[in-house]
């Protein structure tokens, strides 16, 4: 059977090309004009099905989707959904865990490494024609291997980034999480402690947790104050865990010493953003899984999560 499927997102060529194969498909790369927003609009009056990513669901929206049966949303957090809204609906909603972990993670420890060294500094240092002589004390990073890591949220990206660190680079792990997790513990030679201790006693701050209500706002110029020396903070999980403002003004202070961040509470990020005159900030545009075996897989699971829905069977990840 048929059905209606609105994709917005830049699907691979042979999966965009087996959805419109099996379905009829109104496909959008982005939403990026009020053109596309109102054809999407009239799109979803008549879907049975939405895949795609970066889309702010709300009441309004799911009220002119009436026909709605399955969100198969490309990412593995899903804060820009209304889940009461949803299940009352009997939408089915899925994501596309695990099959990024790999390429985050890396990602944190791509922040990590090029904070440590001042990467972004130094390479502007050689585009800008300032590299003269041998760098002076001015210009040192500081060491990885054997420094304290602390992981904020032990899900599956923390785990991914506490293995990096442990047996890639020596560094004794303590994590920080709600639930007791004594396996991880073991796993990592790790120690499970407060937020509090672990903002004070890390040399790297890896911040994983999902957005929630509980985490919006959790980390604030409180716990960036207790920092040790040559803290450095790295974000890979939502901007809005962490307070922008805040983060911003001990950078500029040296409360921090530096952050590494993929993410922002504005993306993309504002053009008046203190963050951007900072040179002790490593700023990327939310990569996170952008790789194309990573991405490719993303949407292989999304369409698949989706047409089990409308055959009647259970999706591989829902939420």
């Amino acid at each position: 059977m048929q059905h209606n499927i609105v994709v917005v997102h830049e699907l691979y060529p042979e999966l965009l090309a087996a959805l419109q194969a099996e379905h009829h498909v109104t496909h959008f790369q982005r939403l990026g004009s009020d053109a596309d927003r109102a054809a999407f609009r009239d799109a979803m009056a008549e879907a049975d099905a939405f895949i795609g990513s970066n889309v702010k669901f709300d009441k309004a929206l799911l009220d002119a989707s009436p026909r709605l049966k399955v969100i198969a949303s490309v990412s593995v957090g899903v804060d820009a959904y209304p889940l009461e809204e949803i299940q009352a609906r009997n939408i089915v909603l899925t994501n596309t865990p695990e099959v990024l972990t790999d390429a985050t993670a890396d990602t944190g420890f791509l922040l990590l490494m090029m904070a440590a060294r001042r990467a972004g500094e130094m390479e502007r240092k050689v585009r800008g024609g300032q590299w003269q002589a041998s760098l002076g004390r001015a210009d040192f990073g500081v060491d990885i291997t054997g420094k304290t890591l602390g992981v904020v949220g032990m899900g599956r990206i923390g785990q991914a980034v506490a293995q990096r660190g442990h047996y890639g680079f020596n560094m004794p792990v303590m994590f920080y999480n709600r639930s007791e997790r004594p396996e991880l513990e073991e796993a990592f030679d790790a120690r499970q402690v407060s937020l509090e201790t672990l903002f004070s006693e890390s040399d790297f701050i890896v911040v994983t947790v999902a957005l929630s209500e509980a985490t919006r706002g959790l980390i604030d110029r409180n716990l960036l104050a207790a920092t040790r020396d040559k803290a450095i903070l790295i974000n890979i999980s939502r901007g809005q865990v962490v307070v922008e403002e805040d983060l911003a003004a001990c950078l500029q202070d040296g409360t921090l010493y530096y952050a590494g961040l993929d993410v922002y509470e504005r993306e993309p990020l504002a053009p008046d953003s203190a963050l951007l005159s900072l040179d002790n900030a490593v700023l990327l545009p939310h990569i996170g899984s952008s790789t194309f075996e990573t991405r490719n897989a993303m949407c292989d699971l999304a369409a698949d999560n989706l047409n089990r829905v409308l055959k009647g069977e259970s999706a591989l990840t829902s939420v």
